[in-house]
């Protein structure tokens, strides 16, 4: 049975990573940053039907001794870190701790690997928030990067770092270039989440309105499900390498807006407004991912529209929200909203 250890195994990646690991043998072990809210940090793993599957052990990204301690009792065959201060917005207001988890974290994983599991197989979850200012109109493996938060620019030192470990040490070191993915886990923060959780207020007559920032951005959007598919996938080649992961379709914040509410009848004209006060300072206006490279090395390639995706998020949203204005005890959705 091959072990796995997770890092940001609560996360949204992280549950539906272990599900994927479980279902194929796995041993999965999970990282869990102690915290007050540890009673419910697991609802993910929960709602998705693993949370006692899976074996969480106390440890930090910034702390190296506590990595050292867990790569020693877990003795992992693959490492995945997914954990990251990873909302780009808050990254302005946390620089330092940015830098920190999302650059210095993965770092410290690696090095505990080389010291005590170099035979260990290592993945990095890095960002198409790396590309930033884009160079290329499509961004591949090869594009140059132009990180434009200080998130895309922690990301880039921790994927380089990544490349580093690997043609300095011979480790096995790969790096996802993940495009952005969504699915009825991400987390409230991120706009994706906020556009279905809105509509669902909105649809339940909770809410009147929704406020967004930018809505001419444009991103290119998939599934989580599918996105850890290939995380998988990069572990299991003959040699380490780097690939981008995305769909090769890019829609605006707008054209989601519009999707989300169609999805329940509604016009989002009537109800979308956008405020200056929810501008990035520095705006990544457009993605768009080349995966060719995961298409013809892993033979990876997306299974889940975005219509699906969004119609997913906004019947999940729902859910949660009737559950919390009914009388009946709280549903697994109901704490999901909680936690988010």
């Amino acid at each position: 049975m091959p072990t796995a250890l997770i890092t940001g195994i609560t996360g949204q990646d992280g549950a539906y990573l272990s599900k994927l690991l479980l279902d194929k043998g796995y041993e999965v072990y999970g990282l869990l940053r102690r915290s007050a809210s540890a009673d419910i940090i697991g609802e993910r793993l929960r709602w998705i039907g693993v949370l006692d599957q899976v074996k969480l052990i106390d440890g930090n990204l910034t702390d190296l001794s506590s990595l050292i301690r867990i790569v020693q009792t877990v003795k992992p065959d693959e490492v995945y870190n997914l954990a990251a201060q990873s909302f780009v917005a808050a990254s302005w207001q946390q620089p330092l701790l940015t830098a920190q988890v999302t650059g210095v974290g993965p770092v410290n994983i690696m090095e505990a690997l080389r010291i005590v599991r170099p035979e260990a197989r290592f993945y990095q979850a890095s960002s198409s928030e790396m590309f930033g200012k884009i160079q290329d109109k499509i961004q591949s493996e090869t594009t140059p990067f132009y990180p434009r938060s200080p998130y895309g620019a922690a990301k880039l030192y921790a994927h380089w770092m990544t490349i580093n470990y690997r043609e300095s040490f011979g480790m096995f070191a790969c790096s996802g270039i993940l495009f952005n993915h969504e699915s009825p886990l991400r987390g409230i923060e991120f706009v994706t989440r906020k556009i279905t959780d809105g509509v669902a207020r909105i649809k339940l007559g909770l809410a009147r309105e929704l406020t967004l920032g930018n809505l001419e951005a444009k991103r290119d959007w998939g599934h989580a499900r599918d996105y850890v598919q290939a995380m998988w996938l990069m572990l299991q080649q003959d040699k380490a390498d780097d690939y981008v992961v995305a769909t090769n379709r890019t829609t605006s914040i707008r054209e989601f807006c519009r999707m989300a509410f169609a999805h329940v009848g509604l016009d989002y004209h009537e109800f979308v407004r956008s405020s200056a006060d929810l501008m990035r300072p520095a705006e990544v206006d457009v993605l768009l991912g080349d995966a060719s490279k995961a298409r013809e090395h892993l033979g990876w390639t997306p299974k889940i529209p975005l219509e699906q995706t969004v119609g997913d998020m906004v019947e999940a949203d729902l859910a949660r929200h009737r559950a919390r204005t009914s009388v009946q005890m709280p549903t697994e959705a109901s704490l999901l909203h909680e936690l988010s």
